[in-house]
């Protein structure tokens, strides 16, 4: 497994810090690898093995531990003395009420707090307002496809090009390279899915009709980077004679936004510089994860490139919104640092029609922030100070 350097690089100047780090992730990202790589490293600050507690609730090992008041006796059992201990809780989730007992830890005990959960309202609600200014949080995904290089000690242009069409397909879930056929990949990868499915959202929000959630998570993870409309989705699901009402579908878009099995982009009016209600677009957070129930259906090259530059744009640390511009759709403007970024996404730009949509358009935007268009080609098709990239090099040219 190679070491997660981009996300330890964030964290390790807060392992001593009086923060609590909250790492969440979609299931099976790596966030239990990643949190031993953090103590490999605690260890090398001299720090004894009895001073670090390892808990991952999903071990049968610490299934005793079912509530706040369970996890505060063990903890306290375990420190002997006034040394710092570091605590590492790996899917706190599990544990009812932890809220309690990680806050009364911070307050009464020399401790570095390390907690991991598989929700992105980990920290909503109560605990956001009894926590403020007292944590850190890192978002943590599945491997880039520059880890994925690295993992595979890739060096020759054809065998990257190569691995780049398997990853469009299975996205970069870690385990799933221990694989090396593709019916064992479906096979873990399909595990994943129905845990998270089934334990992450039907379980936790006690989900009455399953089947017809999961028919909407089928419907929105087999049409990944496309804009959001209910309309649509009701009508295809009315022609199958399957009565569902907005309300509903917007109850499993918010469940599967909570799992992190897929992200929810905004639009930007870049006339109108406001941001536009009803034109949201989602993107799955591994392509593998929606490849596993793309059965019969037409593969979506364009769509899945466009997800992969969203998913990296994400990791490098940039906020993102789609935008419009005079009617036309602009894939990505980001931002960081009071800095500007626009990026259109298109898998060939051979079509001279294709060619034409992507950079026209740009056209009127007439600030000096960098515009970009990517796509597989090899050749370079800037113009105008619009940058052309092969989407590949980007992805590894950080």
């Amino acid at each position: 497994m190679i070491k997660r350097e981009k996300y330890l690089l964030k964290i390790r100047e807060f392992y001593d810090a009086d923060l609590i780090k909250v790492i969440t992730g979609i299931r099976r990202c790596g966030k239990s690898v990643l949190l031993k790589q953090i103590i490999d490293e605690i260890k090398l600050m001299r720090v004894d093995d009895n001073h670090i507690i390892y808990i991952n609730f999903e071990d049968v090992e610490y299934s005793f531990i079912k509530d706040y008041k369970d996890l505060n006796k063990y903890v306290k059992n375990k420190i002997t003395d006034n040394k710092k201990y570091y605590l590492f809780f790996d899917e706190i989730q599990m544990v009812d009420e932890w809220e309690k007992v990680i806050n009364s830890f911070k307050a009464t005990l020399n401790v570095s707090l390390f907690i991991t959960g598989s929700n992105s309202k980990l920290l909503s609600g109560e605990l956001a307002t009894l926590l403020s200014g007292r944590y850190v949080s890192f978002r943590i995904s599945p491997f880039s496809f520059s880890e994925v290089v690295e993992l595979k000690n890739l060096t020759d242009k054809n065998d990257i090009s190569e691995e780049f069409n398997e990853y469009l397909f299975w996205g970069g879930m870690p385990q799933r390279f221990e694989f090396k056929n593709e019916d064992a990949m479906k096979t873990y990868l399909s595990d994943v899915f129905d845990a998270i499915v089934l334990k992450d959202i039907v379980k936790r929000n006690n989900i009455k009709n399953v089947n017809l959630f999961q028919r909407v998570i089928e419907y929105l993870v087999t049409n990944p980077s496309q804009s959001f409309s209910p309309t649509n989705m009701m009508n295809e699901f009315e022609n199958a004679k399957i009565p569902i009402s907005s309300k509903t579908i917007y109850e499993c878009l918010d469940y599967a936004e909570s799992s992190l099995l897929m992200n929810k982009v905004s639009a930007y009016d870049v006339r109108g510089k406001r941001i536009l209600t009803r034109k949201d677009k989602y993107y799955l957070t591994d392509l593998g994860l929606g490849q596993i129930l793309n059965i019969n259906k037409k593969t979506q090259f364009g769509a899945y490139l466009e997800n992969i530059v969203y998913n990296e744009l994400l990791l490098r640390g940039y906020n993102v919104s789609t935008g419009i511009n005079n009617g036309k759709e602009i894939d990505f403007i980001v931002t960081k640092h009071n800095q500007k970024e626009y990026y259109q996404v298109t898998y060939d730009l051979s079509n001279q029609e294709t060619e034409k949509r992507e950079f026209e358009a740009y056209s009127g935007i007439d600030d000096n922030y960098p515009k970009y268009v990517l796509s597989m080609d090899k050749l370079d098709y800037s113009q105008n100070g619009i940058i052309h990239k092969n989407v590949i090099e980007w992805l590894l040219d950080e």
